[in-house]
């Protein structure tokens, strides 16, 4: 078969397309004809040399999610048959045109979606799910500040965050506004000449947000802290900003009562990944089926243009997902 694969860490011109041996069934695994792969940053930490050369449970290959059709499954499968449509994490090897994943890391494709959109659900929205439902517990009513709101897991979120009965504020660039504004944004701010702790306090006259979901690190932590309401919840899903010259306000924390949640996913042990994906699976697989929310596609690459892709990533210019087509 055919796999994206690179020998260095380096920009986009080390990823090359190559001819390599199939994934070897394992027993709670299926095998994925892929129809399409999900780019996420974290391919583009792994290409970099940010993880070494790690190994997160699948293959040593780069690539995260994907979704296609199920041609094998191990003898301890259940509730997958071959010929089926499914979308997946992996732990390493989407890039390629056959890939292994367990089981419990995939869930069926709806009918209303094609396989290119499916494979731009399941990274954005199971981390999404995580960092608001399960994490921060939002409740309808409730103010949350979604950062980043452009990006892939930016968007779900403000998708999420809507059908969850969320008012929203989200940062993002000026001419991704009206966009985000569209998936269900309520009031924008343009990161780059607007101050968003300033319009959290006007929009809220004063009380601050419930839940914040921010990607940035060090360059918002202080203002997020000061942007909470009284037991307000910030999760931390990336540090896209760095983590040097962070200041964190330690009287707001404590006289406002205030979580702080750090989440990732990829380093979390496989049971723990196997309950995040059942639990994005019970809470919004029908909301998938019925059209409420969808994946934001942003470009589709052929496989073979892997590094084209991962350019357009690194550009900042993206609005949602980018996508691979392998078959």
């Amino acid at each position: 078969m055919k796999a994206i694969q690179f020998d260095r860490f380096g920009d986009a011109d080390v990823l090359q397309m190559r001819e390599v041996s199939m994934p070897v069934l394992r027993a709670t695994d299926i095998l994925v004809r892929v129809a399409a792969a999900g780019v996420n940053r974290a391919d583009i930490g792994f290409r970099n040399g940010h993880y070494g050369w790690a190994d997160f449970g699948d293959s040593d290959r780069i690539g995260l999610e994907m979704a296609g059709e199920v041609v094998a499954i191990g003898p301890d499968v259940s509730g997958f048959k071959v010929g089926d449509r499914v979308m997946g994490i992996t732990g390493g090897g989407a890039y390629a045109q056959f890939a292994r994943l367990d089981y419990r890391m995939a869930l069926p494709v709806p009918d209303n979606l094609d396989l290119l959109e499916a494979a731009g659900i399941m990274e954005v929205f199971v981390t999404a799910h995580e960092a608001l439902n399960h994490l921060a517990q939002l409740q309808p009513g409730e103010w949350a500040l979604i950062h980043a709101a452009s990006g892939g897991v930016g968007s779900a979120a403000v998708q999420l965050a809507k059908a969850r009965g969320a008012k929203l504020i989200f940062t993002a660039p000026a001419d991704r506004i009206d966009r985000v504004m569209a998936i269900g944004g309520d009031v924008g701010v343009d990161y780059q000449t607007q101050d968003f702790a300033e319009i959290v306090a006007d929009t809220t006259e004063g009380r601050g947000v419930d839940v914040i979901v921010d990607f940035i690190g060090a360059p918002n932590l202080e203002r997020n802290i000061r942007s909470m309401n009284y037991g307000g919840r910030l999760v931390q899903v990336g540090i896209m900003g760095g983590v040097a010259d962070a200041t964190l306000p330690l009287d707001l924390l404590l006289y406002r009562h205030l979580r702080i949640i750090g989440t990732v996913m990829k380093s979390r042990a496989q049971d723990v990944k196997h309950g995040m994906v059942a639990r994005f699976g019970a809470a919004w697989l029908s909301h998938i089926a019925n059209g409420t929310i969808r994946p934001v596609i942003d470009s589709i690459y052929p496989l073979e243009e892997a590094a084209e892709a991962h350019r357009r990533m690194e550009t900042g210019a993206s609005f949602g997902k980018i996508i691979l087509q392998a078959n």
